[in-house]
């Protein structure tokens, strides 16, 4: 099942998606049209781990080495916008640059929790698109703020697929889109760390609450983007997340 948040008349709706993918089904049996809509994202943010460098192709083409532990920060809920949203391109950036990731929403509470019993933590998946200004960035094992915390520059969604509805997410194509031109393509099976090591490592110090979320980082693909390019981020078997990039 596909399930969406949206903005419709005035109010925030918890939706599901209908199988046309053009139209929703509220809690209360009302169905809204795409178009009356806006988009938001499909989970309210709450604490948002992100990932670096945890595709070696991407470390590699960088001039890393991947790391020997999970590279962790944070991400506040300012970032996040949702599907055909807006991000912007402050005047003095030049390298706005795009990441296609697939993100992992928590939704049991735990700690310490062993990797065999990860998936049982996870309510389901989502695209993120968690745009880097690199003019802004001091050291790629520690982005500061400026890099990865800017208002709405990370599109995210366009909804949650519950997790019994994808068989193998560690198993996944995921691509880039520019204009309409594949710019990053990848398969999640390539992460340094998978999805349990990560919910394992995370939960080993900390708790894990649900509602959290978890940007398991992008592959190779560097391109930068400039006011007015559409950039779609896509992973198969979850969705296809549309944005576009406008001037600051």
């Amino acid at each position: 099942m596909k399930r969406a948040r949206i903005a419709w008349h005035g109010a925030i709706h918890a939706a599901t998606v209908n199988d046309d993918l053009a139209s929703f089904t509220l809690a209360d049996g009302r169905n809204v049209p795409e178009a009356e809509v806006v988009w938001l994202p499909p989970v309210e943010p709450r604490t948002s781990f992100a990932l670096g460098l945890n595709y070696a192709d991407h470390a590699a083409e960088l001039a890393f080495k991947a790391p020997d532990k999970p590279l962790i920060f944070l991400k506040g809920p300012n970032t996040f916008v949702g599907h055909k949203g807006f991000s912007r391109c402050p005047a003095d950036v030049k390298q706005m640059h795009f990441e296609c990731e697939l993100v992992v929403v928590i939704g049991r509470q735990g700690k310490k929790i062993r990797p065999e019993q990860a998936y049982d933590h996870v309510a389901g998946y989502t695209v993120a698109n968690d745009y880097a200004l690199r003019e802004y960035l001091e050291n790629y094992y520690r982005p500061n703020l400026r890099v990865k915390n800017r208002d709405f520059c990370t599109p995210l969604g366009p909804w949650l697929v519950e997790r019994d509805d994808v068989p193998d997410p560690m198993n996944l194509n995921l691509r880039s889109l520019v204009n309409g031109e594949v710019a990053q393509s990848g398969n999640t099976k390539d992460m340094v760390f998978d999805i349990p090591t990560l919910i394992a490592y995370i939960s080993d110090f900390m708790t894990i609450s649900s509602g959290d979320m978890i940007l398991t980082g992008t592959p190779q693909g560097v391109r930068y983007l400039v006011p007015g390019d559409e950039v779609i981020t896509e992973i198969d078997g979850i969705g296809s997340l549309s944005n576009r990039i406008i001037r600051a």
